[in-house]
């Protein structure tokens, strides 16, 4: 095959069926380097570091999406279409937007509500609020099981923007929506594998919080997330 316009691979081989996607490409290369064996980078086109190896007997591929849902669109969707890909989990940040959820508490996506006409673009539903696979959730739910790892199940805010001029704009949206966290990601996401039929999942580590006003730093947001990404590799 050719290689697609931002994945330079002509090998669909070399990726596994199921990819996990960090935002940051940097901690793509930590989760590589930290959890798998017998690794081989697979793209680099643009610094969007991709990687696949085993982790235990499991293969599996973890890459960057890339930040908002124009980015993850892409890549999504090269994977699914071109490359086989039959899983994405999503592992990002999120912000919280409630009392109830702390810097690196780990989220489970149920439902992404989002301003954006992405899926209505992209012809897949006119819905503002779209799922993530059942299947795969229970997998991630079983996997956090296992390793006593709580996790939130949440309707979150797939934003297409991450400034506002009104910062506070976050309670009426809360209020409105029942959304209690805010990631650019995961409604994209969704509306490729739907469209493709495939499927998607997104797990979340809680980065900052609107309302305590709490937050990590760079280095945190890609060495220190390691409970989310435990959960999605034991859940393979």
């Amino acid at each position: 095959m050719i290689p697609t316009p931002h994945i330079d691979l002509d090998n669909p081989e070399l990726i596994a069926k199921t990819v996990l996607m960090p935002g940051d490409p940097l901690r793509a290369k930590y989760i590589a380097d930290t959890f798998l064996t017998n690794v081989v980078q697979i793209n680099q086109t643009r610094n969007m570091w991709g990687y696949t190896g085993n982790f235990g007997k499991k293969k599996v591929t973890v890459m960057g999406s890339g930040m908002g849902m124009a980015s993850i669109g892409i890549y999504s969707y090269e994977l699914f279409a071109f490359y086989g890909v039959e899983n994405i989990i999503r592992i990002g940040s999120c912000g919280s937007y409630t009392e109830d959820l702390n810097v690196y508490d780990v989220v489970l996506v149920e439902k992404a509500w989002s301003e954006s006409s992405y899926a209505k673009t992209m012809g897949v539903t006119n819905s503002k609020t779209i799922t993530p696979s059942k299947s795969l959730n229970n997998r991630l739910i079983k996997s956090a099981a296992k390793l006593n790892i709580k996790i939130h199940p949440s309707t979150i805010h797939s934003s297409d923007v991450f400034y506002r001029l009104k910062s506070e704009q976050y309670k009426e949206i809360q209020a409105k929506y029942g959304v209690s966290a805010v990631e650019m990601e995961s409604f994209a996401l969704f509306a490729n594998a739907k469209a493709l039929n495939k499927k998607a999942a997104c797990l979340l580590t809680v980065s900052d919080s609107l309302v305590k006003q709490e937050a990590t730093s760079a280095k945190e947001r890609q060495e220190a997330f390691t409970k989310m990404m435990e959960i999605a590799l034991h859940s393979i």
